[in-house]
């Protein structure tokens, strides 16, 4: 046999026999790593105690102030795995421990970064594998449903806590939602209200669960902000949502109602043909451009004329009838027009609840929906929506003034 055809063969010989097994090694090398992190946390844990009492164990001193009465097993969760503590007890002094302090606050630390992520939207089978990534232990669905209950309580207070100041700008809309109820899939409604204080901050106002939008439903929501210090309300911007508008009246009779443009603009939409909406949405438009609400009002007969001629008399009276409705925000500031015509700062924040609610899918009751809806809301209000100013709001007593 050649030399060289018999070094080939050795070589495949020795390939067959030796073989490598990461997947042992890795496990060997986190053993070793987790051993060596519970040794060294049990020898400051030792040294800490030992500093309490004045004295090494068994050391005999004058300047000994306790004596060790044991110890007990506390399991932490680190990086490298879980590891166990032997925590020392001493006989009358109380064993304080900058160890244990960390760990608490990393414990509460692990617990907000659930709850956060939870309410930021992240499903609950993505909590699982971020936390198996970030801390090496998997913390089940049950675990998050358990955590995310302890924050109902505050939930609950937030959503009741009394409003102090005025807000001159109210929105209101409402959300519809699904839950499961004997056996059955029905809708729930969960009203949510923001408003713009004097400061020209915005603020979660309120948010309750409605059987529907109707009549009763915003009475009772109506009547809860009123209770909880509503006040110094100037405008009230909302869709002309059944049940709504007739009741603004009662709670607040000196505020002006404003009819949302948008909504408006697609309630004429749904009588004009496809090939003429574009033609027509440019007209309205442009009554909502005009300079002052006298101007908007001959732009809007000018409109309805138009739609008379294009053969669109539906569109025509729809136009004709509510176009004063939508016209109300020409009594506030310039400034702020564009931001108080439409519901759109109400309508952005909810499509970021709806986002969140998607996830869920049919909760199991109304409460929970609200829970989770007035959560998120929270949430938001904590961010950059709730701690930049919105608008300036020097200039509204001048105009009112003048009004």
């Amino acid at each position: 046999m050649e030399p060289t055809e018999a070094a080939g063969n050795d070589s495949k010989a020795l390939g067959s026999v030796v073989q490598i097994d990461e997947g042992k090694i890795q496990a060997h090398l986190d053993q070793v790593v987790r051993a060596t992190v519970e040794e060294t946390l049990n020898a400051l844990l030792d040294a800490e105690a030992d500093q309490l009492c004045g004295a090494k164990r068994y050391e005999r001193t004058e300047a000994r102030r306790d004596t060790r009465a044991g110890s007990y097993e506390r399991q932490l969760h680190a990086r490298a795995g879980e590891v166990t503590l032997k925590v020392p007890k001493l006989r009358s002094l109380p064993f304080e421990t900058a160890i244990i302090e960390r760990y608490r606050r990393r414990e509460s630390s692990v617990e907000e970064a659930l709850i956060e992520m939870y309410l930021a939207g992240v499903s609950v089978r993505r909590v699982e594998d971020i936390t198996q990534a970030l801390w090496g232990t998997r913390v089940s669905a049950s675990t998050v449903s358990d955590l995310n209950q302890k924050i109902y309580r505050q939930i609950e207070e937030w959503r009741q806590r009394p409003l102090e100041g005025d807000f001159p700008y109210v929105f209101l809309d409402g959300l519809w939602l699904k839950r499961s109820w004997g056996g059955e899939v029905k809708n729930v409604s969960v009203l949510v209200a923001i408003g713009v204080a004097q400061t020209g901050y915005r603020q979660i106002l309120g948010v309750s669960e409605g059987a529907k939008e109707d009549k009763a439903s915003w009475t009772a929501f109506l009547r809860e902000l009123k209770e909880r210090g509503l006040k110094g309300v100037k405008l009230l911007v909302s869709d002309k949502c059944l049940g709504l508008v007739e009741n603004l009246a009662e709670f607040y009779p000196e505020a002006l109602w404003q009819r949302c443009v948008v909504h408006f603009y697609r309630n004429v939409w749904t009588v004009v043909p496809t090939g003429k909406v574009k033609e027509v949405a440019t007209m309205l438009k442009a009554i909502h451009a005009q300079e002052d609400a006298q101007a908007a009002r001959e732009k809007a007969a000018q409109v309805v004329e138009k739609l008379r001629a294009m053969k669109l008399a539906r569109a025509a009276e729809i136009v004709a009838a509510g176009v004063d409705e939508t016209l109300s925000y020409y009594a506030m500031p310039p400034e702020h027009w564009r931001c108080i015509k439409t519901n759109n700062p109400l309508e952005r924040l909810m499509r970021e609840v709806r986002r969140r609610t998607r996830v869920v899918g049919a909760f199991p009751d109304g409460r929970s929906a609200l829970m989770l809806v007035a959560a998120r809301l929270r949430h938001v209000a904590a961010t950059r929506w709730g701690t930049k100013r919105y608008l300036q709001m020097n200039r509204l007593a001048e105009v009112l003034a003048i009004a």
